[in-house]
């Protein structure tokens, strides 16, 4: 990406840029991170938010950002969920902005 270019997310990369690509997919559609990053830097590096807010229109992209507001919850793609802030990205990983139809709570 030059320098002119618009970020697509809502961080954009400065530095570091030369570490180790990770892919992973975000609601079925791939992307990449790089080693090092945190699932919510990964995630928000490719996208402007993480989730829908639970109790009005509003979107999520995280708060605290170190792990004591519960904003950055997601899903994997196998059902637990997983602090974005504070859980670091693994190649591979299969994510989910909401949870699949059979997590607690969630059926009809």
């Amino acid at each position: 990406m030059s320098d002119s270019a618009p970020s697509a997310g809502r961080i954009r990369r400065l530095a570091e840029t030369e570490r180790a690509a990770l892919p992973f997919c975000f609601d079925g559609t791939a992307y990449s991170g790089l080693d090092g990053d945190t699932v919510l830097t990964a995630v928000l590096a490719a996208l402007p938010d993480l989730r829908a807010a639970e109790f009005g229109p509003g979107r999520r992209a995280g708060f605290c950002l170190m792990g004591a507001c519960q904003d950055c919850w997601l899903w994997q793609a196998d059902g637990p969920r997983l602090r974005a802030c504070s859980t670091p990205l693994r190649a591979g990983m299969r994510l989910r902005s909401a949870p699949s139809d059979d997590w607690p709570g969630t059926a009809p």
